[in-house]
């Protein structure tokens, strides 16, 4: 059963997205939602995420509409440091306020300031930790900021009963194009 699933992925950046009318980030919705209806299916709970620009803030939006055919459904936003968003644009910071304020749960892993890269490598461990499954967005042959995660869901995975669940580029070619079909 998986009741809590992590959930993670690119940056905006790195997937060339610099805004959300961007008809990409529709597609990674769409993706998403599909993802979380078949967990639904298998007892999610809760999507944590670390409020992070790109794919965690789509999923907590998507999280945000399912709420209302899924009320039992919950999502926590747990970043890695007070302020995480402290140097980003206004519209990013809006955006998160949104994510944070609707959030089920809420709550920084340390009591202070970003500080040192540590942070973001406890914050993968916590999430790994503290859920049955990642759900991540993930292409082998570019990497990104993702393969952090990605490597250490594969150590976790040696040593515990751990599922990890990839959105590829794949996913999204085939998303794109039901979604083309269905337009025309």
């Amino acid at each position: 059963m998986l009741k809590r699933v992590a959930v993670s992925g690119y940056k905006p950046h790195e997937l060339g997205v610099f805004n959300e009318e961007n008809p990409g980030v529709r597609i990674i919705k769409k993706v998403l939602e599909t993802q979380f209806r078949m967990l639904l299916d298998e007892g999610l709970e809760w999507i944590i995420t670390s409020g992070q620009p790109g794919v965690e803030f789509w999923a907590a939006e998507v999280v945000l509409d399912l709420q209302e055919e899924f009320p039992d459904l919950k999502y926590a936003v747990m970043p890695p440091f007070l302020e995480q968003e402290k140097n980003w644009n206004e519209s990013r910071k809006a955006q998160y306020e949104m994510i944070t304020m609707h959030a089920d749960f809420f709550r920084p892993l340390t009591n202070r300031p970003y500080e040192a890269p540590w942070q973001f490598v406890e914050k993968n461990r916590f999430l790994l930790r503290n859920s049955d499954a990642l759900l991540l967005m993930f292409d082998e042959e570019t990497g990104g900021s993702p393969k952090f995660i990605k490597e250490e869901a594969d150590r976790f995975k040696e040593a515990n009963e751990y599922q990890l669940f990839l959105i590829t580029p794949d996913d999204l070619r085939i998303a794109a194009e039901e979604q083309q079909s269905d337009f025309w």
